[in-house]
């Protein structure tokens, strides 16, 4: 477990570098374009990110389960990429009008098909570069999403400044697809060649992992596409970045430590108990930090989002705190996910996720047709809450080592916590008076963190200070104070 710790830790770390580029990036974009202008890259994203999927058949972890991949294993999954980005730019070129029409906005048809061809040199990307995860050179995988994440904020600083328009978006996407590309030949030294040989057995594993990312995506945004087809475009813009900003703490927490889940359960998959007490670790890290940053977020967010992007977003104010929650959910069980994968489950997964979307669809095409940006938004957050406890008894019959008591002592610390938080803070919502919003803002963040960390403790010296998350936390805490003083 303390591999993986370090291991979160550096990839967190280097996340959040990362996310602060973002966050800049964010800052001066809202004030340089109009909420329209992200409505319709958001549009075109929705269409996007659907092709997007399709050129990712799961060939990378299908190459990470294989723990002796050969160079002709490489070399399949490099031309499965590529063969689907072809296809996946000439169907968009394609499908654009289909598009402006569904969301009754022109612009978006060009902005699709500019996109399109980011998707194309995404798929000439070197495939060596999955021994960054596999291997576990984090390092290496940082740099690589860094010089993307990095050439994109540059050249859409840059455009918006120039132009003052959506296009900066666009520019910027394709620039710093075209970015990973150059840098993933430079950082690894395979070279790829066209061949097809082991295509039946790399499309066997990843078929359900195809199944499973196509369900992800309408779990994703099927919420969006109901708010960009019955609201305004102004709407779906404050929508969208309002799921953008609520993702963040558990996005930005999450997906490190799941990139070094995966590689570290399939090095105990044949050892279930083993497999149970690292999962189970992980699980209670995760809850431990995201529980309460997307509560905090959800606290504080009627000061960080005027502070963030303007008066202009007032809007996207209660739709970022009722989203919060909803990620909140989502995160909960997000190690899960990568235990069902790592188990050769990715059907079970699969499926659980599509009834998943098919609940939403129904609620949202049938009862609540028509519904609009708050109302989807609540609707999202009460299918997220049902989900997460069918999730867990699936979790439970699928693992049988696993019990729902050990996933319930994961959560529920965490929860008590963070409402223990919200209560204190709550209690101080009337007593701010002229302060200004900074200031309010410094202070929540500051006594919310005070009152969750006191709470934790609190709350798992109660419980007779049993191993888990707080106690592996605290150890290396421990060490690393003691190191310190040495």
């Amino acid at each position: 477990m303390s591999g993986i710790l370090r291991g979160t830790l550096f990839t967190v770390a280097m996340r959040w570098t990362d996310r602060l580029i973002g966050f800049i990036s964010t800052l001066v974009l809202a004030r340089l374009l109009l909420p329209q202008d992200f409505g319709i890259i958001a549009m075109a994203s929705l269409v996007i990110s659907l092709a997007d999927l399709l050129l990712d058949l799961g060939v990378h972890a299908t190459l990470i389960q294989n723990q002796q991949p050969t160079q002709a294993d490489f070399n399949t999954a490099w031309t499965l990429g590529l063969l689907q980005a072809l296809t996946v730019a000439l169907v968009l070129q394609l499908c654009a009008p289909l598009a402006a029409q569904y969301f009754h906005e022109p612009r978006v048809q060009p902005v699709v098909q500019v996109l399109a061809l980011s998707l194309l040199l995404g798929g000439l990307e070197n495939i060596g570069v999955v021994n960054f995860q596999k291997d576990m050179h984090f390092g290496q995988d940082f740099a690589l999403l860094f010089c993307k994440r990095f050439t994109a904020l540059l050249v859409t600083l840059l455009c918006a400044w120039l132009l003052r328009s959506y296009w900066a978006l666009v520019m910027g996407t394709l620039c710093g697809r075209l970015a990973g590309v150059v840098c993933s030949y430079a950082m690894h030294p395979m070279r790829a060649r066209l061949s097809l040989a082991r295509w039946r057995e790399i499309l066997g594993v990843s078929k359900w992992l195809l199944a499973r990312t196509s369900a992800c995506y309408f779990e994703g945004q099927l919420h969006r596409a109901v708010v960009g087809r019955n609201d305004s475009t102004a709407v779906m813009g404050a929508y969208t970045m309002a799921g953008d900003i609520s993702s963040m703490p558990s996005t930005e927490l999450l997906m490190p430590i799941n990139r070094v889940l995966f590689p570290a359960f399939v090095q105990v998959k044949h050892r279930p108990e083993e497999l149970k007490r690292v999962f189970l670790q992980a699980q209670g890290l995760q809850c431990l930090v995201a529980i309460p940053a997307s509560a905090g977020l959800a606290l504080v967010a009627p000061q960080v989002v005027p502070l963030m992007l303007g008066p202009q977003w007032a809007m996207a104010i209660p739709l970022v705190q009722i989203l919060a929650i909803a990620c909140l959910a989502n995160a909960v069980l997000s190690s899960a996910t990568c235990l069902l994968i790592t188990l050769e489950r990715v059907k079970v997964l699969a499926l659980f996720t599509w009834a998943q979307v098919a609940l939403f669809a129904g609620l949202a095409f049938g009862l609540f047709a028509g519904a609009h940006a708050l109302q989807v938004a609540w609707l999202r957050l009460a299918v997220s809450l049902v989900s997460d406890l069918a999730f867990m008894a699936v979790l439970v019959h699928v693992f049988k080592p696993l019990r729902m008591a050990d996933l319930l002592r994961g959560v529920l610390r965490p929860v008590l916590a963070a409402l223990g938080m919200a209560a204190g803070l709550q209690l101080l919502e009337g007593h701010w008076g002229q302060t200004s919003a900074p200031a309010v803002l410094a202070t929540k963040v500051l006594l919310g963190a005070a009152l969750y960390s006191a709470a934790v403790l609190l709350l798992w010296l109660a419980a007779g200070q049993p191993e888990g998350a707080e106690s592996t936390l605290l150890g290396h805490l421990k060490a690393a104070h003691k190191t310190a003083l040495n």
